[in-house]
């Protein structure tokens, strides 16, 4: 018997490639099932394998309880005064056992242990395949694509399978069983069922990894390459730059005649990849991420993180791009919101802009269009920077004197006094739901300023993006906030558990 079951050990270990302990313990969890079974009543058993010689030994055992609990299941329960008869050493909490005659290792016994083994195998070599690539997680990887289900592919790499959905493959590249991938191992999951490693062809980090594998400057760290921007299968923009002065990172990464960057488009099914000189100057690295269009000027608005870009009416249409493609690119690679505009629209928007301050002006400090007017001249663009700004800068405007510098910064400071008055009252006479006030990490001035902004439950502020409260002035910085929206979000993902 010992050695039937060294021999079923050994093979399980070897044809699956899983640690010989984990078929053990396998092994004895299906033994005492099947002890579990051949007697009467709710007993518990435990079976040990000894892994020398495959001998096993079986026991009946009981959890120790205090005195005074009530049994709930007499059959492998017991309290501790009886516990201490059997075992000197017993305790509450532990078990008390005694030797069971043990199940043959026979057909029954094989069956039953045949499920619990392959589960345990199973998961074993799940927990490899997640302990293998969890270090991979973020890296190109390389495949051949095994078999097509449902449009999604799943894609051998040798020593697993991962799933590259249809949604994150390029598309129109209509891939096929055989064929030879490269993509970006997107995410890593622990899960008992389905697929663990998930792919992508459309990140823009495969972009990368891709000259990082064709450009041996970028590979050693010659070239950075800063960020990468995908419109996928079509085209695509990446910023490099280099210290090395003898380096021309752009050339580096064309390659001679083109051949690195064909080689990166043809991986990409023949996406076309504009290769931008990364400048630290923001306004500059906007001018060269728009390219081949040509830029008049710029106007950056760092508060709103926004540039309004000026072009050539000729040009226009070029920087867009088609259906918006090459300004959208060039977005996401700086990380600025930009505008294009021809200087018509430009002095346009600048002139409605000028107006609507000249009017607020006028209302909100009691003052003529002409004063109004020279403040706007002088830069100023709301009630902030005329209430606080140095008194000495606003000396300096021509025709302001001393008394009327120090009316315009009063009454400045009175409007704004009266509108923090104003959304104070309007924060204070909010009236939040119960489970919004109520809800984990969230404080009563919180509640009121939200619900003041209409968003008076839960699931209002469950609906809400991290863009759309980050407006609201006072709700706290982007961590805040998204700390904030998945608490109210909670119940949906619990809701989802309990049907999934």
């Amino acid at each position: 018997m010992g050695n039937e079951v060294l021999m079923m050990v050994d093979v399980l270990s070897r044809e699956k490639g899983v640690e010989k302990d984990v078929i053990f313990q396998a092994l004895e969890a299906a033994l005492a099932t099947a002890t579990r079974k051949r007697h009467k009543g709710d007993i518990d058993a435990r079976v040990s394998i000894h892994p020398e010689t495959g001998e096993y030994d079986t026991f009946r055992r009981w959890e120790i309880l205090p005195d005074d609990a009530e049994m709930e299941f007499p059959d492998r329960q017991v309290h501790l005064s009886e516990a201490l008869q059997r075992d000197p050493q017993a305790e509450v909490g532990g078990f008390v056992e005694e030797p069971l005659e043990p199940v043959g290792f026979g057909r029954i016994a094989a069956q039953a242990a045949k499920q619990v083994i392959l589960q345990k195998v199973r998961e074993a070599e799940r927990e490899q395949v997640v302990k293998l690539y969890e270090a991979r997680k973020g890296q190109m990887v390389t495949g051949v694509v095994k078999r097509m289900e449902r449009g999604d592919a799943i894609v051998d790499l040798g020593d697993a399978e991962a799933l590259l959905a249809k949604n994150k493959m390029v598309p129109r590249e209509g891939l096929r069983p055989g064929d030879r991938i490269r993509a970006f191992l997107e995410d890593v999951q622990s899960v008992p069922r389905g697929p663990q490693l998930f792919l992508s062809r459309i990140a823009p980090q495969l972009l990368i990894e891709l000259f990082k594998l064709e450009v041996p400057e970028a590979g050693e760290g010659l070239i950075e390459i800063h960020a990468a921007a995908r419109d996928p299968g079509l085209r695509a923009k990446i910023a490099v730059s280099t210290n090395d002065p003898r380096i021309d990172p752009i050339g580096a990464c064309v390659g001679m005649r083109g051949s690195r960057v064909q080689s990166v488009s043809n991986e990409l099914a023949g996406e076309r990849v504009d290769i931008i000189h990364w400048s630290p100057d923001p306004a500059q690295f906007v001018i060269q991420a728009l390219a081949p269009a040509e830029v008049t000027s710029i106007l950056v608005d760092e508060e709103l993180h926004s540039m309004d870009v000026m072009v050539d009416e000729m040009q226009l249409s070029q920087a867009i791009g088609r259906g918006g493609q090459n300004v959208r690119l060039a977005a996401e690679l700086t990380g600025w919101e930009l505008n294009i505009m021809t200087e018509e629209a430009a002095t346009e928007k600048s002139s409605t802009e000028a107006a609507g301050i000249i009017k607020l002006f006028m209302e909100q400090l009691d003052v003529d269009e002409e004063v109004a007017t020279i403040l706007v001249q002088e830069g100023f663009t709301n009630l902030e920077e005329v209430a606080y700004v140095p008194k000495q800068e606003l000396l300096t405007v021509e025709g302001f004197d001393e008394g009327l510098v120090d009316e315009l910064r009063t009454r400045a400071r009175d409007a704004l006094l009266t509108t923090a008055i104003a959304e104070e009252e309007k924060i204070s006479l909010s009236d939040p739901a119960a489970d919004l006030l109520e809800m984990e990490g969230m404080d009563e001035h919180t509640a009121h300023l939200l619900a003041s902004h209409g968003i008076k439950t839960r699931e209002d502020l469950a609906e809400q993006s991290v863009d759309e409260l980050a407006e609201i002035e006072g709700i706290g910085d982007e961590e805040r906030i998204k700390e904030l929206i998945m608490t109210a979000r909670a119940p949906w993902f619990a809701s989802q558990d309990e049907t999934g």
